[in-house]
């Protein structure tokens, strides 16, 4: 029996999200999850795991995002890929999913086996060590270790320097590190801070393919500009992305 054709489905999740057609997206990985059950296909249900974890963690879907994002773990030990790129993300997108929903400490777990992986199996400067090391950073700042979390967002900022279209996600680290800076200081915003939502401002300018994966970072930037006083730009913001969405 034929497998599940992941890469047509994820493509078609692509383009729902351009959309902003999350109702759209989750009916069709559900769907597919189940067929994929319904197949014992575990390497295509693997895959769309990873997708519905993340898109859950969006949804805002806490059991949703931690039932996926277990059994994607699961799926990980049963094909025997624990030490895989695979199985590396897998433990990545589940570790951001703890952290999004207030377990940070656990995530730091998952993040560092992923973080394992990726040594031993990308080579220096992979495009990946990007995500992973923001993340990481974001998890280590929620338990307070402010000044580990600088060197990771750091380490995030050097990968993404070297990736081609890496703008929009570089701005999103540059405001993380703001947002560092701030909580170090006791919650004041000072001139370095401004220093970093300034040059995040600047590479979300500087974006020539505006497509989904920008209209929504925008979404996601708009309310740390607003609070670095920034009310103007954070409305031009979501006014782009929402035009993206429509055009979308």
């Amino acid at each position: 029996m034929a497998g599940i054709d992941t890469g047509r489905i994820i493509g078609k999740l692509d383009s729902l999200l351009n959309r902003n057609d999350y109702e759209g997206a989750e009916k069709l990985i559900d769907y597919w999850l189940d067929e994929a059950r319904t197949l014992e296909d575990f390497r295509s249900e693997l895959s769309l795991r990873n997708e519905a974890m993340g898109l859950a963690r969006k949804l805002g879907k806490k059991e949703k995002a931690l039932e996926n994002g277990e059994r994607a773990c699961g799926l990980v030990s049963m094909l025997g890929m624990e030490n895989t790129v695979t199985g590396g993300t897998t433990y990545l997108n589940y570790a951001t999913v703890l952290k999004a929903f207030g377990m940070a400490g656990h995530a730091l777990t998952f993040y560092g086996k992923a973080e394992e992986i990726y040594l031993a199996a990308l080579e220096e400067g992979d495009g990946r060590f990007g995500g992973l090391y923001n993340n990481l950073a974001l998890a280590l700042a929620d338990c307070g270790m402010y000044l580990e979390a600088e060197k990771y967002y750091k380490k995030a900022l050097s990968v993404m320097e070297t990736v081609e279209g890496g703008e929009p996600e570089r701005a999103v680290t540059l405001l993380n590190m703001a947002d560092n800076e701030v909580m170090s200081c006791g919650r004041k915003v000072n001139r370095t801070a401004l220093n970093y939502v300034a040059e995040a401002r600047k590479l979300l300018e500087s974006v020539g393919q505006r497509n989904g994966n920008y209209a929504f970072v925008c979404e996601k930037c708009a309310p740390v500009f607003e609070y670095y006083g920034l009310g103007g730009y954070a409305a031009e913001l979501r006014a782009r992305a929402e035009e993206i969405y429509k055009n979308g």
